[in-house]
């Protein structure tokens, strides 16, 4: 950890990503995307005048190291904002940490129900990624039993809760819901119940990891024959490590993924590869999200006049600001956006509906 202050006429960023653990394969991607903001936003004048300083904290770590080394970044006076993307584990404990202090954005796709002062979050939620998968796959391919197979902490557990509702209201069921820990390698018995329960299709809440695994092990059981995958957190990241042969049948949900045929993703693209050129970690929905979020902190800071967790709060709802995701604004502390369905074939993502 860097053991100098923050410097006079900057303001410095406390970026909590992944580096260590199943979510570790995203971390590359959502550090160059941050720093991407960071320059474009430096080289438009800062924001009130200050540069902008990223300082990287591993939120791959047990969420309670993560919570002192912020808590202790911000009571030292080098960390003036936190934003990132990590587990809600994470995020769980490190909002009573931080307190109102500093402003918090968090960007990744979560359970939703975050309520907390001077938390602004930029990803999606079921209500938006899995109501509306849920309705096209009983719609378009009549997919409506159903296997929940996630890991074992809060956003997948409350995520699988809302999806029984979802299930019903779309005429579709649960067969059942299988829960594994955090950097679980083998899902043979796991399989094994998705086989026993019946289902058309497996609802995934498995991070990083994780997911390439439990993908890899699917295809070798000859599961995706006959079953379609449905997932919230699948990224172009996960997709190559999980192989070309083994994404048949497998859709995901997402405000953002890199073949996005938006004049504002398509710019996006480019610059990330003039800037980090073509060998650069690739794009995807998490990274994009950090990038997301540095956009909407600069925002909110400019707005409010000040990084002040009281001011910003109240001009937070009034903010609006471009990004490869369109032209954005809050209601409720949370991003409002549109969320795509996405097929993938082979190693690339084919956008086949917009919900």
């Amino acid at each position: 950890m860097p053991t100098h202050r923050g410097h006079r006429g900057t303001f410095t960023i406390g970026l909590v990503v992944p580096i260590q653990g199943p979510a570790g394969i995203f971390g590359p991607s959502c550090e160059l995307c941050a720093q991407l903001a960071v320059e474009e936003v430096n080289a438009g004048r800062g924001v009130l005048g200050r540069e902008l300083r990223l300082l990287t904290v591993d939120g791959g770590a047990p969420p309670a190291r993560v919570a002192d080394e912020i808590d202790g970044l911000i009571s030292a006076g080098r960390v003036h904002a936190v934003v990132g993307w990590h587990i809600s584990a994470v995020r769980e404990v490190l909002v009573p940490r931080i307190a109102q202090r500093v402003p918090y954005v968090y960007t990744a796709l979560y359970e939703g129900g975050e309520r907390s002062p001077g938390v602004f979050l930029t990803g999606e939620t079921p209500q938006r990624q899995i109501l509306p998968s849920l309705q096209w796959m009983a719609g378009e391919m009549g997919v409506r039993r159903w296997c929940i197979v996630g890991n074992d902490y809060i956003w997948p557990r409350r995520s699988a809760a809302v999806s029984r509702g979802f299930a019903r209201i779309c005429g579709a069921e649960i067969r059942d819901e299988i829960f594994v820990g955090l950097g679980t390698p083998d899902f043979r018995k796991v399989i094994r119940r998705v086989e026993r329960s019946e289902c058309e299709g497996v609802l995934m809440f498995l991070v990083g990891e994780d997911a390439v695994h439990f993908n890899r092990q699917f295809a070798r059981a000859e599961l995706d024959r006959r079953c379609v995958r449905l997932s919230p957190l699948m990224d172009e990241n996960m997709l190559l490590a999980t192989g070309a042969d083994n994404t048949a049948g497998l859709f995901v949900a997402a405000g953002y993924f890199e073949c996005l045929p938006t004049a504002e993703s398509l710019d996006f693209n480019a610059r990330y590869t003039r800037r980090f050129g073509v060998d650069a970690p690739m794009l995807n929905s998490l990274g994009e999200s950090c990038y997301e979020g540095l956009q909407l902190l600069a925002e909110l800071i400019r707005r409010a006049g000040s990084s002040d967790v009281r001011q910003i709060c109240a001009v937070a709802q009034a903010a609006r600001y471009g990004g490869p995701r369109g032209e954005l604004g809050l209601r409720d502390a949370h991003v409002e956006q549109r969320i795509y369905l996405a097929r993938a074939a082979g190693l690339e993502f084919d956008i086949v509906s917009s919900l």
